[in-house]
Order: C-alpha cells, then structure tokens, then sequence
C-alpha cells in the first residue's frame, strides 16, 4: 500500500511524466481534429495535406503513449528516468516542423536530466525563434512581400542558432544557484533580443546576470522559485508561451510582411480558400486574410495592455491613498469610484467612443476609465492589510514621509495580487477590443484588427467559414493563455504557498 502511494506521489511530482500526458492528450484531440476535417463533404474528397498531417499527428500520438508508459514503469520499477529512456525524446525534436509545441517541448524536457530554470527559457526561446521563422517562411510562395524579408530570415536563423548553443551552455555550466562570470556577456546579447520580440530569451538574459553577478543571492532565489512555480504549470507554460509567439510576430511582423497585403483591395482574388500563397484565404475584397491576421494581433495585444497598464495604474494609487489613510479620504475616493463602478464598463465604453469617435486611443481610454474601480478596490484591500504590519511601523518611527511609506514600502508588497489579477484580466480586454471592433465601435474598420475581420466573416460562415473561424480561434487562444498564465501566477505569488 506504502509502495504505491510512494509511485502515485513520485508520477505526481516528476515533470517529465506530466508533461507526457498532457502531451500525449493534446496530440490526440489535434489528431481528431485533424481525422475531422481531413474530409470535405461538400465536395465529397480528401484534403491530402490535412491528412498528412492527421497521420503524424496520430504516429507522434502513439509514439508520446509508449513513452509516457516507459517513464511510468521506469518511474515504479527505478524511482527515476533512465538515460536510455531519455534518449527516445530526441526523434520528438522533429514535430517541431508540424507545429506540435506539445511533443518538441515535451522533447526537451525528457533529454535533460538537470533542467534549471534558464535551460527551460532557452529551450522556449529556440521554439518561439522556429515557429517565428516557419510562419515567416509561409510568405516565400507570394510574388512580393517586403524587401528586408530575407535579410530578417537571416537574422532570425542566426538567434534561433544562438539560442540553440545558449541552450547547451546551460545545461553543461549554469546550476540553480550560480552561474560563470563569463556567463554576463551572453545574457546581455540576449537582452538585446527584446527587440525581436522574443521575451523567453530576455527572461534567460536577465537570469544569467542575475546569477553571474551574485550580488544578492535571496533575491536570485526568490526569482528561481516563483519561476519553478510557474513553469511547473504546463497550461500556464504554453499560455505564456502563446503570448510571447503573438507578441514577437507582431514585433517582427513589419520585417517580413508586407502590409498593403493586409489593407489594399485585390478584387482578381476574392474569397480564395487556403493555398499556399494564401496560407488562410482571403475575404471579400481579396486581402490576404494571413497577413491581417498577423498585423492584427499588433492592434489586439497594444490595446490590452494599456488598457490594463493605464487603470492598474490609476486605481493602485487611488486604492494606496484610500487604504491609508482611510476614513474621509477612504469615503471620498472610494464612493466616487462606487459611482463609476455603477455603470456597465461596456456601456460606457460605448458612451466614450461614441462622443468622441472610433479609434485606437479612444477605445484604449473607453476601455481603461471602466476598469479602474476593480484595481483600485484590489489595491485598498492589500494596503489596509499591511498598513499595521511591524514594518511600517518602523518605517514610520524612524521618521519616512508617508508617500515614502507607501510606494516604498507597502506598494511592493502588494503588487502580486496585482500583477495576477492584470494577467487574468488582460483578456477580457482582448474580447472588449474585439466585440466593440465587431460592432463598429472600436478600430476603424479598414485597419486589420481580429474584431474588424471576424465582422467580415460572420457574413460569410455558411459559405467560406474560415474568414471567421481563423481571427475566432486567435481571439480564443489569447484570451485562454492570457487566464491559464494568469492562474499560473497566482498559484507562484500566493504567500501561502510560499
């Protein structure tokens, strides 16, 4: 009985065999969806390409299987992994080219036995860089994309080969702990990455120096466990993961799209269904429907962000200032936002940009006045909680300003609620850009937003539905991996978990 309590809890806490089934489970249902539209019943045919890819989606299905069965005997028979099951992952580096992000970072998760939290960062990072430079390649079948196309492919093979030796550097030099003097030079290029949007290898580059550095050991360790917390989480692992992809094609989107293919009319293409030089079809004035879905992810994560930077912003300093103080300012401010709190964030969005006109920083304010009161409600909460703690005390006997008191001292110690609740609510955000975009009301109609093109589509879902389903499943995934990561940080920032 003792025994099998022991495996149950071992299969529980070992990554790499939760990583096999979640792996194994997403390949599945791609596999089924893949054996469901493999068919097209309208014409009474098979689409060859969608069932190849049925085909070694079900193959890597049963392949994820036997291995997470193999590390499940290993794991009651053992108590670890083995090297010899460890180097089955490597043939699951190849359905990285199919799109799978479930088996290839599964892959690198069983080929290492140590895995720091940098080597996980830089395995991300290389497959981030590889589906940046696959969706890129997708453009090689148009006549005319931009004229920094190849220069940028270049480049991003370059980072993608330079991810790939950061990520043997680490697994053979960096500890949990520490990390090589030498190490710095390497994490500040990696800084420099930002600029392509890839955040997964910022996050590696910051890591580095933190460690090469080892100017404060507690506050490397801190960041190390808030880290594992996460990463532990499959879901908010790929949400993050997600995330970084539209973040960093939307940077990069300029280098290697040509945006008059977004925007200008082709009247000689309309309503083409998928091909090869229109990847996801075009809509009804013939504009290809993968590059406006591409700039318009740029417009999607731009307004969720500042609408949930700006009322975060806002309402923590209102919430700080009521918290503290409490009794008349607390009434004041609070009543007032009561007040505000009253009226349908939606209705007065719509209220705001119909006074004052559709366009991307009106729907950015529309969006943001609405949302201060629940950050400001949060911020109260946190700061009354704290304001009686020993260390404010001190801070106050030893004579602090209460400005210094407060965004010294309490504000860092109540950003965590904070910071999740950001995350969690970030795409509800999304979904107001897009529904408010939907009715006209948001970003004007001819710029590429994922609202403006699921409007187009809608009229089109009996005859040529993939103008909606395609901006409908993007909206979908953002909005899912903004929660799942949201509920990721929460899990890692929670004190009582700590």
């Amino acid at each position: 009985m003792k025994n099998n309590l022991h495996v149950k809890l071992l299969l529980k806490i070992t990554q790499e065999y939760v990583n096999a089934h979640f792996t194994f489970v997403f390949s599945f249902l791609f596999s089924l969806l893949f054996l469901a539209y493999s068919y097209n019943f309208s014409s009474q045919s098979w689409r060859p390409i969608v069932c190849a890819f049925f085909i070694i989606y079900a193959i890597t299905t049963a392949y994820v299987g036997f291995l997470t069965v193999r590390i499940k005997h290993n794991l009651a028979k053992l108590g670890n992994i083995p090297k010899s099951t460890r180097l089955l992952g490597y043939p699951l580096f190849l359905t990285v080219a199919t799109g799978n992000i479930f088996s290839a970072s599964f892959a690198f998760m069983l080929v290492s036995k140590k895995k720091t939290v940098e080597y996980t960062f830089a395995a991300y990072a290389f497959i981030t860089q590889l589906f940046i430079i696959g969706i890129s390649a997708l453009n090689l079948f148009k006549s005319y994309v931009t004229d920094t196309f190849l220069l940028a492919m270049w480049l991003f093979l370059c980072l993608a080969l330079f991810y790939i030796v950061m990520l043997i550097l680490c697994t053979k030099f960096v500890t949990p702990k520490s990390a090589p003097k030498w190490m710095l030079l390497p994490g500040i290029l990696l800084l420099f990455a930002t600029f392509t949007g890839n955040l997964f290898a910022t996050l590696l580059g910051y890591c580095l120096i933190q460690k090469a550095r080892k100017t404060n050991p507690s506050s490397i360790e801190k960041w190390q466990n808030i880290w594992e917390k996460i990463l532990r989480n499959t879901m908010a692992v790929f949400g993050l993961f997600f995330i970084v992809l539209m973040f960093s094609l939307s940077v990069t989107s300029s280098w290697t799209f040509d945006y008059d293919l977004a925007t200008e009319n082709n009247y000689g293409a309309l309503l083409q269904t998928p091909s090869l030089e229109y990847p996801l079809g075009t809509d009804n004035y013939g504009r290809d429907l993968f590059s406006r879905i591409i700039f318009g992810a740029q417009i999607s994560l731009i307004v969720g962000f500042f609408s949930t930077i700006i009322p975060a912003l806002i309402g923590g300093v209102l919430g700080a200032f009521s918290g503290f103080y409490g009794k008349a300012t607390d009434n004041i401010i609070m009543r007032s936002l009561d007040i505000l709190y009253a009226i349908p964030g939606i209705l007065l969005a719509i209220a705001i940009i119909a006074a004052f006109g559709a366009n991307t920083v009106n729907l950015i304010i529309a969006l943001s006045v609405g949302a201060i009161p629940t950050y400001a409600r949060t911020m109260r909460a946190n700061v009354m909680q704290l304001a009686n703690f020993e260390f404010v005390e001190s801070a106050r006997a030893l004579g602090a300003s209460d400005a210094a008191i407060i965004f010294k001292h309490i504000v860092p110690n109540s950003l965590a609620p904070m910071i999740v609740k950001a995350t969690l609510t970030i795409g509800g955000a999304v979904i107001s850009t897009s529904s408010l975009s939907f009715l006209g009301l948001g970003i004007e109609p001819h710029i590429p937003e994922w609202g403006n093109i699921l409007k187009v589509g809608s009229t089109y879902l009996e005859t040529h539905s993939y103008v909606a389903i395609f901006p409908g499943l993007c909206i979908m995934l953002l909005v899912l991996s903004f929660n799942f990561l949201g509920d990721g940080l929460r899990d890692a920032l929670d004190p009582k978990t700590n």
